[in-house]
């Protein structure tokens, strides 16, 4: 009779030792795997550059995830239709000095991060990393 107890008692630790792995791999891998993700897509940028023109607006967006979005007019010659370029700002001191360079033209350094899951870290894949004035 102690036998049949013992071996009972050995099966019952190898169960909840399943039940762990399977919690560990229907729930914490896939969530890991997406944090990665989203890891990589905010701190590896795909393409980076600089775009120069008049910005048109500036403003904080979203009901639950705020972010700085924004639209640069760009002119390639005077008198011609302005083509706007979208982007967004993560950093609040980098919108600040947007904002302050109103009227002028500005030159805005940009990180293009394509595949980027979610509009709670922006709303286009182009933030902008540095602003510049140009003078007149």
């Amino acid at each position: 009779m102690a036998h049949v107890t013992e071996r009972t008692a050995t099966n019952v630790p190898e169960k909840r030792h399943w039940k762990i792995w399977l919690i560990l791999i229907v729930f914490v891998l896939p969530a890991s795997v997406f944090s990665g993700y989203i890891w990589v897509t905010l701190h590896y940028a795909y393409s980076s550059g600089e775009r120069s023109g008049y910005v048109q607006k500036i403003s904080r967006k979203g009901w639950v995830c705020k972010t700085w979005e924004g639209e640069l007019a760009m002119t390639t010659a005077p008198g011609t239709a302005p083509q706007i370029f979208q982007f967004s700002v993560r950093d609040d001191s980098t919108a600040y000095q947007i904002q302050q360079a109103a009227g002028q033209r500005v030159a805005l350094a940009y990180d293009q991060h394509k595949g980027v899951p979610s509009s709670c870290f922006g709303e286009t894949e182009y933030f902008i990393t540095g602003v510049r004035t140009i003078g007149q």
